[in-house]
């Protein structure tokens, strides 16, 4: 059976009721980065499987609550997951070196405020951003990914157009 997962980043302290009812029907959810407040993390659904990092505008307790990189396993496929990633083929420092040693299959970040998916074919991985959720920064609209895993692979990928930033 395949495992629904929400994929959010940059909330900036802003979550609201359209983004909530998109994360209900997820097993889990993650959150690359820039939390911007707790209460983000506390109103997500209960009784779902939560996975974070913390972002760059993060403050000390967000930092101490979650971590820089996490890297996990769902359904066969290997997640590596970090805030401020770059993307493919023009990583952030130190990204592409740590991506080779860990060798996932889904390489997640957020930062960019820029959704996009693109299989990085030099490091055979899935490069995932959600783009952003929240209201503040550059980008236009707000977008969240949603998908599933199942036996290996990532399935059914559907991005989310949540509304315009101001809105």
């Amino acid at each position: 059976m395949p495992i629904k997962i929400a994929l959010i980043s940059d909330s900036h302290g802003y979550i609201d009721e359209a983004i909530l009812n998109n994360l209900q029907d997820a097993d889990e959810i993650w959150h690359a980065g820039d939390i911007g407040d707790s209460s983000v993390m506390e109103r997500l659904p209960k009784g779902k499987k939560i996975r974070a990092v913390f972002g760059n505008i993060d403050d000390p307790e967000t930092c101490e609550q979650y971590p820089e990189w996490d890297v996990f396993e769902v359904k066969g496929v290997k997640v590596a997951m970090t805030h401020i990633g770059g993307k493919p083929p023009r990583y952030a420092k130190g990204v592409k070196t740590k991506l080779k040693e860990l060798s996932p299959g889904v390489f997640v970040c957020g930062h960019s405020h820029i959704c996009k998916v693109q299989f990085d074919q030099e490091l055979n991985c899935l490069y995932m951003n959600p783009g952003a959720i929240g209201r503040q920064g550059f980008h236009q609209m707000r977008t969240m990914l949603l998908f599933e895993i199942d036996s290996g692979e990532v399935k059914n990928l559907r991005v989310l157009e949540l509304g315009k930033r101001g809105q």
